[in-house]
């Protein structure tokens, strides 16, 4: 949650309504699920069922089999979202360096023409060139 708060202030990167619903949603799985709430929560939820299932239950418990059903669905999901999530990340890598880049190549720029003028300037006032290392 922290980098998302980052990444809002920063100019480079697109936030809000700039963003898809996918996107949107893919911040939100990203923030959620590769959080610890997200862990405890899931096994506390875990925990529970398998307590509810377990009190008085005969060996081969029909729930149990329904968790067991459960958590190969989420497991069969989670890789998906888990590459979602990683692609919005890059997604957001690509546009902090396209920023970056941006920025580094009008730096580049000003610092040319700035060096050009001074050139001039020195010229106009009779002062040999500066050594450059």
């Amino acid at each position: 949650m922290r980098a998302h708060r980052l990444w809002h202030r920063h100019p480079g990167v697109r936030t809000g309504t700039d963003l898809t619903r996918g996107e949107r949603a893919a911040d939100i799985m990203r923030n959620s699920m590769g959080s610890w709430n997200f862990v405890f929560g899931s096994l506390l939820f875990l925990a529970g069922w398998i307590a509810a299932a377990e009190t008085g239950a005969p060996i081969d418990n029909p729930q149990l089999t329904i968790l067991n059903l459960v958590l190969s669905c989420v497991a069969a999901l989670q890789g998906a979202i888990l590459l979602i999530a990683a692609k919005r990340a890059d997604q957001v890598s690509a546009e902090l360096a396209r920023h970056d880049f941006e920025t580094d190549t009008a730096t580049n720029k000003a610092v040319q023409q700035l060096a050009a003028e001074l050139a001039a300037v020195r010229t106009h006032l009779g002062v040999p060139p500066h050594d450059q290392p």
